[in-house]
Order: structure tokens, then sequence, then C-alpha cells
């Protein structure tokens, strides 16, 4: 059996027609036929192309409110023959089974359909019957049928028609098969998940949109991104985002999206080693990088405000890898762009995800979002003293912070600007001295700071340390059975607590 066929038959039934023109004009004239359905065949014989109706071929009108159109022996026996197997050519010649060489399908939008918040009626119509038949019976007898499953498969299909004409190989065939197990898997993915509804009895995702990536994590390791980058940012310039960039820019917009007045953020490796909320940008900025002038080299810079060019001067001035906003002045992103290598994003959406997964075991860990953020109401005093209206904006500032920042996580702010943070670290206590070193090195002073916890005090060692550094107020979760102990200490010297309830640990 020859590796290369002719495609001599075509089933065209498609949801986006943009771009099948031009593949239907190549097709005819390498005198390929066509058999289609509906709005489709409309569509070919309105290009001047003849076109015959399945009804035709099947005895069988659209039924059932369009809901049985092709699933008939006369269409899936031409698609599902083995040209190469006797007993499949005789039974095709004894029931008048026309071969089909080349299937092009596409599928209902379902996702779209979610997303757009339609009734569990309109939703359920969009869950696609024949064209998911369709795609598996060509894919899985790619040894002689090509399948089409989606118009991100045009051009590879209009490639070959370019170059070779009618015919295609074996290698080809199989790579669309391959892609089109990859659209059913992907679209039984979403039919499943909008039926479980949250409830996870079963892990199932598929992601599109490959895109690979230099090397992963290190340049050792392999690495791709599945996703849709780009319906969240626009790339204004700079090289290609590396894996390490993407967690990094994920963490950057996580951490922003908490914060509603004008703050600017920067990261370095998914922790915020700067960051200062201001009434101007090029104040937030100087705040931001004054609280690790070191770090900040080579970070990933976020705000959540337009980038003006008095700050984009200054900014400038350091070397860093990523900068995203909402936005750019012209005169600003001519500022900005001026090292070509420098990633320039615009965020034109927030980052929505409600659930979190990671490989561990040969295995899946799943869980929903941390997407707590404390406000006042939740801030439980336990102490004699209790925090002033300023402590409360700090308190609730370095609980931001603490929660996007790894554990053990200890966050020292002052003024609306973080001061340091101890983080990673496997005692608490190391967390803290590391926070009150690192602020003691950059000459910022603690005396009146807040001390966030993301979890809470297992002993009254650390609110001791932080008394003698100048802490004055403390946000942690409670919930240790030593936390009367902490209150009495700080009961003793004068320190202001607060309890909310809520753990933010990030491993």
């Amino acid at each position: 059996m020859s590796a290369t066929k002719t495609i001599q038959s075509a089933l065209i039934s498609v949801y986006y027609k943009d771009g099948l023109d031009e593949i239907l004009f190549k097709l005819h004239e390498q005198g390929v036929s066509f058999l289609s359905t509906g709005g489709t065949q409309q569509f070919i014989e309105g290009l001047g192309l003849p076109c015959q109706p399945v009804e035709e071929l099947t005895g069988y009108p659209s039924i059932l409110g369009g809901r049985v159109k092709t699933l008939h022996p006369k269409v899936f026996g031409g698609i599902l023959a083995r040209r190469g197997l006797a007993g499949d050519v005789k039974q095709c010649q004894e029931y008048q089974i026309p071969e089909i060489d080349l299937v092009i399908v596409d599928l209902y939008p379902f996702e779209e359909t979610v997303a757009s918040g339609a009734s569990s009626e309109d939703t359920i119509e969009k869950i696609d019957i024949g064209g998911i038949s369709l795609i598996r019976a060509a894919a899985k007898n790619f040894q002689d049928v090509v399948i089409v499953a989606s118009k991100d498969q045009y051009a590879p299909l209009l490639n070959i028609l370019n170059e070779h004409g009618a015919e295609t190989t074996l290698e080809d065939r199989k790579w669309f098969a391959k892609e089109a197990f990859g659209v059913s898997s992907r679209y039984d993915s979403d039919i499943f998940n909008w039926f479980d509804q949250g409830e996870g009895s079963a892990f199932r995702y598929a992601g599109n949109n490959e895109k690979s990536l230099r090397y992963g994590e290190n340049p050792h390791q392999s690495g791709a991104f599945f996703g849709k980058f780009d319906e969240t940012f626009e790339q204004l310039q700079g090289k290609e985002i590396s894996y390490n960039n993407l967690l990094d820019i994920d963490a950057a917009v996580s951490l922003i999206q908490d914060f509603d007045e004008i703050t600017f953020g920067i990261i370095k490796h998914n922790n915020a080693c700067g960051l200062a909320s201001r009434p101007t940008l090029l104040e937030a900025w100087k705040d931001a990088l004054a609280g690790d002038p070191v770090s900040a080299f080579g970070g990933v810079f976020v705000t959540n405000t337009v980038v003006d060019q008095v700050t984009a001067e200054e900014i400038n001035k350091l070397f860093f890898e990523v900068i995203i906003a909402p936005d750019y002045d012209v005169e600003a992103l001519k500022t900005l762009s001026q090292k070509k290598n420098r990633i320039i994003l615009i965020q034109k959406e927030a980052v929505c995800s409600k659930k979190q997964f990671r490989s561990v075991l040969n295995g899946v860990l799943v869980q929903d979002k941390d997407l707590k953020t404390e406000t006042s109401e939740d801030l439980n005093p336990v102490t004699t003293v209790e925090p002033d209206a300023a402590q409360i904006e700090d308190l609730l500032f370095a609980n931001k912070l603490v929660k996007h920042s790894k554990s053990n996580a200890i966050v020292l702010a002052k003024n609306k600007q973080l001061c340091a943070s101890g983080v990673g670290q496997t005692s608490r206590v190391d967390a803290l001295k590391q926070a009150i070193e690192k602020a003691h090195a950059f000459n910022l002073d603690l005396n009146g700071a807040v001390m966030a916890s993301d979890a809470f005090f297992p002993f009254p060692d650390c609110v001791e340390i932080a008394d003698k550094a100048g802490i004055k107020a403390v946000v942690h979760p409670g919930g240790s059975i030593n936390d009367q102990k902490s209150i009495d200490y700080c009961n003793g010297h004068g320190l202001a607590m607060v309890t909310t309830g809520f753990r933010h640990f990030k491993h």
C-alpha cells in the first residue's frame, strides 16, 4: 500500500469559513469533488463550485433541528473504509458507499458559548456530535484519509496543495490526525468541566496554543507554555519570553491585582523585593526601588497605572527584564524601548483563573487559587492596644504582600512601602531575622513599622524580635495553641496585634 495518496473527494462541514475559499479553489483545480451540508454547501456553491448535498448521498434530510445530518453509514463508511482491505472495498461497492479522502470540519463553539454566559439549553446545543464523530473517524483512518479539524490547520493544508497538489504523504496524514485528536480531546475536556461545575470529580485539562520556549527553568530542561498569553498581554517589543519570565510575570500580575491605589512592584524569583503605593507613579517607583535596589537589577517590573515619561526616565536607568503596565505614554514608550531585548507588555485584562495545579509524584495536585484578600473587616484585634488608622492601612498592605510571598514568609512594611521581607525560610524566626537584616542593610527605619506573617506564630519569639526591631503592629492568621503567649507579650510591651483567620501558605 503506497504511503502517498491522492485526494479525490472531500467532505466539508465548517462553522468558521474564513480562509476556506482559497483551499476550495485549489482542490477544485485538482479535480476534487465536494460533499457538504447546509450553510457550508451554500458557501461552496456561492463560490461557483459544484457540491453534492449530503442528503443526496444518504437519502435522508437533516433532521431533529439539525442534530442529525452526517451520521449515516454512507458518510462514515466512506471515511472509515480501508482502501487496502479487500473486504472493505467489496462492501463499499455492494452498498454504493463512495470513498471520502479529505474531511474538513470544525466544531460548534462550545467554549465560547460557555464564556458568553449562555443558558444551559443554548450551551447543550453547542455540544457537537456529528463534527466530533467525523474528526475521530477520519483521524483513525489516517492511513487513507486527511482530516483538517480546525481552521488552525488551513495553512498547512494550503501549503501541501500549493507544493504537491492533491497528493499527501503518510507523514502528512499522521500529523493532521495528531492535531485532530488534540482538538477533540480539548473539546471533550471543556464539556466535562462544564458538567463537573468545579466539583473536581476528575482532572481534565487540555491546553492548545502551545508556545515552545528556548528551554525550561534551566538550559538543560526543555519547556513549553500552553495557554492564551496573547489574550491577556500585548508584547510591544523585546526578546522571546522565557519559562522563568512567565513565572515572574504570573507572580507580578497576581500581586498587583490586589492593589487599588497607584502601586509599583519589583519581582525577583516570584517574590516582591520592592513595592510601594503612592499618590504618583514616580513616588511609587522610587520607594519600591528603595526597598531593595540590589535585587531589583534584572527583575520584573509591574504597575497598575499608565507609565508616564518622567517615571520611564528613572526606570530606564536600571537594567530589568520585563515591565508590565495597563499602558504607556508615547514618550515613555520611546524611552523604555531603547533597550531592544527589554520585554514591554501591556496587560489587556485581569488574570482570572480560579484553579491551580502542579505535577507531583506521577500525579497532579489541584486546588482553588488563593483569592482571599483581607479588608479591615477581617482584622480582629486581640491586644489591649489596637492599631490606629495608619497602622491598619499598613497591616492590610503588608498582608497582601505576604500572601504572595514564598513560605515561610515575613513582611515588614511602613507607610505603604515594603521595607523588607524574609521568604522561603524553613523557620519563621529566620524569615524575620532575614527581613530585619535586609531593612537595616538599606537604611530603612523600622521604628513604627508593621509585621505580617503568612501563618501563625507557634511561639512568642517572633513578636519579641520584632518589638526589639521597632515593630509596633502585627497581623497574622492566628490559630496556634500558643496564641495567647504572643498576645501576652504584645500586651506587656505595647504592641498591637490583629488576627485574620486566613492562612496564606505559598509553596
